[in-house]
């Protein structure tokens, strides 16, 4: 594997994760937890994200073929699962820590880490170079993931308490936000091609 190739898997992928992108919903998840509990939830998130990366580069079309589902489908289900979680951070505490108990599996390892942008990529690079090099790609991008995430508690310790809670609110707006454009890019993908035939 060449270093060009290695980058032109890894770009993609970087992109697709967007984990800078995850950093305010990840500091207004965790806001009310320590440090240590937040590393752990941290590494859970990577290894499930990463073995649901990995599943999917070797089994993930053959799956799909198999139940018909298409990455439209995939796009509605985790925008509706995203917007159902920004409305339910922004009710209130008891409800807020209902979802923090498997925070690490959802939403952070999916749909956020892991959603139907990741999933498609995910296919394209195996179809253009071969499974091996994917894997070693998105693993890189889990590992980069992973620092970015642990350094984002300098940003709660720098800008304090108030600050959060103001991130917070407004990421559970955007998670509301991004749930709604992947509901509707799925729909409008299934309505295209509908249309289309």
């Amino acid at each position: 594997m060449t270093t060009k190739v290695f980058f032109l898997t890894f770009i993609p992928l970087f992109v697709a994760v967007d984990a800078l992108g995850t950093v305010p919903l990840l500091l207004g998840f965790t806001k009310d937890m320590d440090f240590k509990e937040v590393k752990k939830i941290i590494r859970k998130s990577i290894f499930f994200a990463f073995l649901l990366g990995v599943s999917f580069i070797l089994v993930g079309k053959a799956i799909f073929e198999f139940l018909s589902i298409t990455t439209p489908d995939f796009m509605i289900a985790g925008g509706a699962l995203l917007f159902i979680l920004s409305i339910i951070t922004l009710i209130g505490k008891e409800q807020y820590h209902a979802i923090t108990k498997h925070l690490a599996a959802v939403p952070l390892a999916t749909p956020l880490l892991i959603g139907p942008g990741v999933l498609s990529t995910l296919l394209i690079l195996v179809d253009l170079y071969s499974w091996p090099i994917v894997i070693i790609s998105f693993f890189a991008n889990m590992v980069v993931a992973g620092i970015i995430f642990i350094n984002a508690d300098y940003i709660k310790q720098i800008f304090g308490e108030a600050f959060i809670e103001i991130l917070s609110k407004i990421a559970s707006l955007l998670l509301a936000a991004i749930g709604v454009m992947l509901f509707r890019k799925g729909v409008i993908s299934i309505i295209s091609d509908y249309f289309s035939r």
